[in-house]
């Protein structure tokens, strides 16, 4: 009977649908009627056990199943029929279907029964799944593997968490290292391994969340065993992820305790170096004394690099306690083992040295050893150097050559640190010198705490300080003594993008000649007679700030290439020094002398001048701001009025007059000199101003003034009346160039006997 025939006794119904099901279906399908003969068969299910359809119908389904299951299947065929149901494929039982040749596949089976035309029948579909026993088996073996690899890394505890944190796996080597059996921990919540004082601050839980957050979470720190005691744990727990759902973690974890003791032991010997005598060789002496304790060698060596000389290495050959000083050589970077170490960050053996295609120098100890070891000096991400170490005999153990790393970051720390002393001393040297430098301001009476006056040439003035300061440009102000060019100089200091640095001062014309030159530049311990210690001078003082070179004209030939080379190249040395010190200062220098004349006469350099007068200001002397007189007045009457708690509150108008009469030779000095000394006479509230000293001292008479103050003022008013073309009032009139009322001043003209015809 061929297979149209049989499927069409049995299916009446929906036939077309059906052939084509039947015809096309990927898996083997088989119809068997209620006495287990095979009504009905695909092609696939033809193909798959390698006979032709004819031959398969009518015959019994046991010509398909081997030898040693058939007696079973019969019973098992009975049972089925005798309570009929669908069996999905992939039960899980070993099936195995036989070829026509003798061989056999395995297969899954899906069982259905109907019944058509009041007989009964069952539907097999047969899949053939040999591929997938395969691949099972291949992965049961891996697992097995696995297994047995978790099982003998008896130095790694390595367990599986679920995702709320409870151990759900458990290897022979976590049970020794956290001494906790499978059946004591399973179930049980990882933070018990955690400090007390850990799991309060929540660090498990934060550990869980940020692998699971970046896929792995690493630390080391303090963990408990079983019996309470503590061991240094370095760990890495991984987020275990499936269809990107999170279904655990895995967690490894490695006892350090031996290191972590090693590493603080080396701490401690490196720290008691540095602190009782921060000075390199002694260091170097602390290292070679942990290394050898900690990695027992024969020779040792740090390459130190210097970003200044990018190319080289500086090294210092370690030695045994009792032998002589460390020997020191300098060793090119490129195509050396230090080199190498310093730009891939990580360890080389000596053994590995020719494969990486470096030459060892010659009349090196290196090729000496059966043995070493390079390691980088990591500073917080920073390779500071390389550290060698070598053996006669013995090779060097993995879990040595990770201790040398780790020893290596601690002397990287070190050598950090004495640096750092190193750089903390110079700075504690600076701030010496400038904490007597500021203490010496202080006792300096200074002229001004702010800028008084609103004369037209004043204002032309702070405008030129408004425009310059906040430009690094080089200032040249020039004006007769008293004037306030030191406060200019602060004031342009104080406006520009330094003014959170150090304004310091030098006077040209206070230091002595011998003197000057260190004081400028600084010197060295033992530089000349007399020089006991290291000194820092101005120029460094001011690094980053500004200089303010007052009476620069009084400045030494000798010493202007000097000060020139300072300011063009921004280095100097110190008197006595080699090293050259990089000084970025804004210069601001101030004289009363005429610098271009004495430009001509030889006595001052050309090219320091054009320097220096980059940007001139000059300020105008008191005598041509005569109007800002009495604001300055009552400013330093209320000044030195409130230091000396007296309550002086008025100036008379006589008093002002004759202030505003007097020429200032002094200027703005003299006139405080002269106010402060009258707050100091005063004895109530109106200024009792010492007028009588208001003339020329003896030998004096000849510069022009008249001593008596009333022609003194006369003549002032007279000179202001034909300035202004004999205008008394309005914008521009004699009375406000004068400072006073209109009224004031045509008072002052009828006592004076001054008529038009005068001044006209």
């Amino acid at each position: 009977m061929s297979a149209d025939v049989g499927l069409k006794g049995v299916f009446a119904h929906s036939e077309a649908l059906f052939r084509t099901l039947f015809l096309s279906f990927p898996d083997a399908i088989f119809v068997m009627t209620a006495h287990g003969r095979i009504s009905a068969v695909s092609p696939v299910a033809a193909q798959m056990f390698g006979y032709e359809e004819q031959e398969l119908l009518d015959q019994p389904i046991e010509a398909l199943i081997p030898q040693r299951f058939r007696d079973r299947h019969v019973q098992n065929r009975q049972n089925y029929l005798a309570t009929p149901g669908r069996r999905p494929m992939g039960s899980g039982l070993q099936l195995y279907g036989r070829r026509k040749d003798g061989s056999e596949v395995a297969v899954d089976i899906m069982l259905s029964p109907f019944v058509s035309d009041g007989e009964k029948f069952v539907l097999a579909v047969v899949r053939d799944i040999t591929d997938r026993r395969k691949a099972e088996a291949a992965l049961r073996e891996s697992q097995e593997r696995f297994q047995l690899l978790v099982e003998g890394a008896r130095d790694y505890a390595i367990f599986m968490l679920d995702p709320e944190g409870k151990v759900i796996t458990w290897n022979s080597g976590a049970e020794r290292i956290k001494g906790y059996r499978e059946d004591e921990i399973v179930g049980r919540h990882f933070s018990v391994f955690y400090p007390h004082e850990a799991v309060e601050r929540g660090k498990p839980a934060h550990e869980l969340e940020l692998a699971a957050a970046e896929g792995k979470c690493e630390d080391e720190g303090w963990r408990i065993r079983k019996d309470g005691s503590r061991f240094w744990a370095n760990v890495v727990i991984t987020a275990i992820r499936r269809d990107g759902a999170l279904i655990g973690f895995s967690k490894v974890t490695r006892d350090f305790t031996d290191r972590k003791r090693a590493e603080e032991a080396l701490v401690l010997e490196l720290s008691k170096a540095v602190l009782a005598n921060p000075d390199i060789r002694q260091m170097l002496k602390a290292i070679e004394d942990s290394l050898q304790s900690l990695i027992p060698h024969d020779y040792a060596a740090i390459a130190l690099y210097d970003s200044s000389a990018p190319h080289e290495l500086h090294v210092q050959q370690l030695k045994p306690a009792g032998e002589a000083r460390p020997l020191e050589s300098v060793i090119r970077v490129q195509g050396r083992p230090e080199g190498w170490v310093l730009a891939q960050q990580e360890p080389l053996l000596l053994s590995q040295v020719e494969n990486k295609s470096l030459s060892l120098m010659k009349h090196r100890p290196w090729s000496e050893f059966k043995s070493g070891c390079w390691v980088p000096l990591n500073y917080r991400g920073d390779i500071v150097g390389t550290l060698f170490v070598g053996r006669h005999e013995g090779e060097l153990s993995r879990q040595e050559v990770d201790m040398l790393l780790q020893a290596g970051n601690q002397i990287a720390n070190a050598i950090e640190m004495d640096h750092s002393f190193r750089r903390i001393v110079q700075l504690s040297s600076k701030l010496k010198e400038e904490k007597r430098y500021l203490e010496e301001e202080l006792r300096t009476e200074y002229n001004f705490e702010e800028i008084v006056g609103e004369n037209r040439s004043l204002r032309a003035v702070l405008k030129q300080v408004e425009t310059v300061s906040s430009t690094d440009a080089t200032v040249l102000i020039l004006g007769e003594t008293g004037t306030g060019k030191e406060l200019i100089a602060r004031s342009i200091h104080k406006l520009s993008p330094r003014r959170d640095r150090t304004f310091v001062k030098l006077n040209c014309s206070a230091i002595p000649l011998g003197l000057l030159e260190s004081e400028l530049f600084g010197h060295e311990k033992g530089a000349f007679t007399g020089a006991i210690s290291q000194r820092i001078g101005r120029l460094e003082l001011a690094h980053l700030g500004t200089l303010f070179l007052d009476e620069v004209g009084d400045l030494p030939l000798e010493l202007q290439p000097k000060l020139l080379r300072a300011l063009q190249e921004k280095e100097i040395e110190r008197l006595g020094g080699r090293r050259t010190i990089p000084v970025d200062v804004r210069l601001i220098a101030a004289t009363n002398r005429d610098l271009s004349k004495m430009v001509k006469e030889g006595q001052f350099r050309n090219d320091l001048y054009y320097r220096l007068r980059v940007f001139p200001i000059t300020i105008p002397p008191l005598r041509e701001r005569v109007s800002d007189i009495p604001l300055l007045v009552n400013y330093f009457v209320t000044k030195h009025a409130r230091r000396m708690n007296k309550p002086i509150h008025t100036v008379p108008h006589d008093t002002m007059a004759a202030l505003m009469a007097w020429p200032w030779p002094g200027n703005v000095r003299e006139l405080e000199n002269f106010i402060e000394r009258a707050v100091i006479l005063t004895p109530g509230t109106v200024l009792r101003a010492p007028l009588g000293e208001l003339e020329n001292p003896v030998g004096e008479s000849g510069d022009g003034f008249d001593p008596n103050l009333l022609t003194a003022e006369r003549e002032h008013i007279l000179k202001v009346l034909k300035d202004c073309n004999g205008v008394i009032g309005g914008a521009g009139g004699a009375a406000e160039k004068l400072g006073l009322k209109r009224t004031t001043l045509n008072s002052k003209l009828k006592k004076l006997h001054i008529d038009r015809k005068d001044y006209a």
